[in-house]
């Protein structure tokens, strides 16, 4: 094994290793977030909008891009994950040998609290896949193959059950993302005693912003403002 590989295992073997891996991919799923969200709002110009947004991302590259970006974002899923169950273990080992500090039992719950959301937010995105990459649903096949991307969000949001698990979902989703955006910045040393209540704000009201433009979507389907 090289020099090169063991660095890297005894980076991610190290608790400071693992919460770095979760801060960095944390950070680039919640610019993803970001930038899925200006996408969906394009559903507030017109089908023909949406339509076309949803055009380019699949012929980018010639059609390899959008899977270029989704084996990216994956990785980075599947890293923080890791990560994070590595973290919330670390904590337990180090409560149960009781040399644990308050703070970082209060962190632990927090962790605890982290991978509960996270691991819901999972099966959600598994579902998503299921229901708008993969279409098991015969009806959303159909109109994808005509290009219809508007149509079948509007088609998939119609279904209350749908409906009612997306919204819940993203809600856990952003009480995760609000802890989680302040975490980044701490792990990374980006937070101080001066700026720390400002990133508390910042990453509440990102999480908002977040949670209010993707809940709209399904609530304003399922009231026929979208349709």
């Amino acid at each position: 094994m090289s020099k090169q590989n063991c660095s890297l295992c005894r980076f991610w073997q190290s608790s400071i290793g693992k919460k770095v891996v979760v801060a960095v991919t944390g950070a680039v799923l919640a610019g993803f977030l970001a930038g899925h969200l200006i996408g969906n709002m394009l559903a507030y110009v017109g089908p023909h909008a949406f339509n076309e947004y949803a055009e380019f991302l699949h012929t980018m590259v010639h059609g390899a891009g959008v899977w270029i970006a989704r084996i990216f974002l994956l990785s980075c899923l599947v890293l923080h994950i890791a990560a994070t169950v590595g973290v919330v273990k670390a904590n337990r080992a180090a409560k149960d040998g009781g040399y644990v500090r308050p703070a970082t039992m209060r962190a632990s719950r927090s962790s605890q609290i982290m991978i509960w959301s996270g691991l819901t937010i999972l099966a959600f995105i598994i579902f998503h896949i299921l229901h708008y990459t993969v279409r098991i649903d015969a009806g959303l096949d159909k109109l994808a193959s005509q290009g219809k991307a508007y149509e079948m969000m509007v088609l998939g949001f119609q279904n209350t059950a749908v409906s009612i698990f997306y919204i819940i979902a993203i809600t856990l989703l952003c009480s995760h993302l609000s802890h989680g955006v302040a975490s980044i910045f701490q792990t990374l040393g980006l937070r101080t005693k001066k700026t720390a209540k400002a990133i508390d704000i910042v990453a509440k009201v990102y999480s908002f912003v977040i949670w209010a433009g993707f809940i709209s979507v399904p609530i304003a389907v399922m009231t026929g403002i979208l349709k």
